[in-house]
């Protein structure tokens, strides 16, 4: 199998002769909208900024208008002059009523603002992208192949991936970029290691699972056309797919790939496409949000040192609750789009059919209607009905135990080999999708060498 990434004209020719089955998209209307929103949340200028400060806006929304009727951003992906724009829904109550309506509210257009080729979304999305009875099909599948051994055997490689990874800076000089020697690198492994991943393929599959959703930093675009970064790393994560795929046919692996070739339900089994697509889902999906948790959750104790002493006097005890305040707090996905398939009434808002709605779940998770003092970072929260993964219905995160479980393996390693750490300020990537950390200074005391 060849290591060139496959050309975007291909793709082309893929999305011309598309014949897939699923839902006919359905154009966005604009009838009977009102003004969009003076309160702009759509403009590059507002996702450059910190949390914090988009946080001021995302309030007077939750205030005065909740289902607010918000002009096309800005940096989409592909870019559709007839967009008329999308409803921003920014309290607790209405993520979780969207998330858990999925007659109402389908999934099959895709998450992003934009509205991209069917064949795409399939190839890249996975069933995130999926609405039932396909939707149900395939993650029972993919479900079926987490069985109860495999799963014990994925914690015990996180554990381990945890400690080696902070083996590999813990008594070196005592500064390090959090996100280069650590955030990013154990759930990379996690994931490798997870699938099976020989070490030749690991570079490459890292890279393009980066260029899945860094669209809109300069940086890593490098004066390439958004699309072109996206279909060219999901064409290398399918041929990637494949050679793994070749590969466990031949030499059956304890790993998750060869357990997605062997998973059966109702005498179904999935076939390489959907293989391949759920690989590049999980690229992503178990990568950059622990990355990226981890990034925060790190910032926020070093500003909050008596959370950090809490959790280190019990942590075995306090863990549990702890990670559910690392998720909410860092909110790593910022937004994901549900398509309206049927007239309904939401915030006092009348939603028709093709409209475009848009969950903010940094907005719903730092809702005082649900949250007492949602500014604050508490590791003692509970209850914390967060929609970090999630409101709750079909799409419910099916990676959500293993994210806490690479949290909870690092920082134990963390809290208790240099305890001491200090994250400086972060450099941010500028998204709307990813709340992510590309840099992130990081002191500490070096662990004594044996």
């Amino acid at each position: 199998m060849t290591t060139e990434t496959t050309a975007p004209a291909e793709w082309d020719a893929i999305f011309d002769d598309d014949e897939s089955e699923g839902p006919e998209f359905l154009p966005a209307t604009s009838d009977e909208k009102p003004e969009h929103s003076d309160v702009d949340i759509s403009s590059k200028d507002f996702w450059n900024q910190t949390s914090e400060e988009r946080e001021h806006r995302f309030k007077v929304l939750r205030e005065t208008d909740p289902v607010s009727w918000q002009r096309p951003v800005e940096d989409a992906v592909t870019p559709d002059p007839e967009d008329p724009g999308y409803w921003a829904l920014t309290k607790h109550e209405h993520i979780v009523k969207v998330s858990r309506d999925n007659d109402t509210f389908i999934s099959g257009q895709g998450v992003l603002f934009d509205l991209l080729p069917e064949i795409f979304l399939q190839m890249t999305q996975s069933f995130l992208a999926m609405d039932n009875p396909r939707h149900d099909k395939l993650r029972k599948l993919v479900s079926a192949a987490f069985t109860p051994k495999q799963v014990r055997r994925l914690e015990e490689q996180i554990a381990t991936a945890a400690r080696e990874i902070v083996d590999s800076f813990a008594s070196e000089t005592g500064e390090i970029d959090f996100v280069e020697r650590c955030g990013e690198r154990l759930p990379e492994r996690i994931f490798c290691d997870m699938f099976g991943i020989p070490e030749h393929m690991r570079t490459r599959t890292v890279k393009a699972a980066g260029d899945i959703i860094a669209w809109a930093d300069p940086e890593h675009l490098a004066g390439r056309p958004a699309d072109e970064v996206q279909v060219e790393a999901a064409a290398t994560l399918h041929e990637i797919a494949e050679e793994l795929i070749a590969l466990r046919r031949e030499e059956p692996g304890d790993d998750l790939m060869t357990a997605l070739l062997n998973a059966e339900v109702d005498g179904e089994q999935l076939d390489d496409f959907d293989i391949g697509a759920f690989l590049v889902l999980m690229s992503v999906a178990g990568t950059d949000t622990t990355k990226h948790t981890s990034a925060f959750t790190v910032r926020a104790m070093t500003h909050h040192p008596e959370q950090r002493e809490w959790l280190a006097e019990d942590f075995d005890g306090r863990i549990d609750t702890a990670v559910e305040e690392f998720v909410r707090y860092a909110s790593p996905v910022m937004t994901f789009r549900r398509t309206a398939v049927k007239e309904t009434e939401l915030g006092g808002k009348k939603i028709i059919p093709g409209d475009k709605v848009v969950m903010f779940y940094p907005s719903g998770n730092q809702d005082a209607d649900v949250f007492t003092e949602p500014e604050r970072f508490d590791l003692s929260r509970k209850p914390n009905p967060h929609v970090g993964f999630g409101g709750g219905g079909a799409h419910f995160c099916l990676g959500n135990q293993l994210a806490k479980s690479a949290l909870r393996s690092l920082f134990r390693e963390l809290l208790t080999r240099i305890p001491d750490f200090a994250a400086g300020e972060p450099e941010l990537l500028g998204t709307n999708f990813m709340r992510g950390v590309k840099r992130l200074p990081f002191t500490f005391t070096p662990e004594a060498k044996d």
